[in-house]
């Protein structure tokens, strides 16, 4: 099987705690229900500082990822049919699926 890399773009920030819990509750959920083919469950990425080609180092992101999940799936298509049920589409976030290359060095 092949490695997919869902990746999380954008979203909305949780209105509260509460619904910050209840969100979570449904990400472990959709985690649990993907069972073994998840590879790197949650992986939420913070302090992003960007290396410019000059040289340059400037902080926060040049796109709007906040984070990634890893899966084996079959497909791309069997890997985006995983992410169509992802919780953090219901935070107005996108999701990008990219099938991931092993690199052997």
């Amino acid at each position: 099987m092949a490695e997919f890399m869902i990746t999380y773009l954008g979203g909305d920030q949780p209105a509260s705690p509460e619904e910050g819990k209840a969100h979570f509750v449904k990400y472990k959920e959709w985690l649990s229900n993907l069972g073994s083919v998840v590879v790197s469950p949650a992986n939420p990425l913070k302090d992003t500082s960007t290396i410019n080609a000059d040289g340059s180092v400037t902080q926060g992101s040049s796109t709007t990822m906040s984070g990634f999940t890893v899966v084996e799936a079959e497909s791309i298509e069997s890997a985006l049919e995983m992410a169509k049920s992802c919780p953090f589409l219901d935070l107005n976030g996108s999701l990008e699926v990219s099938e991931m290359i092993n690199m052997s060095f």
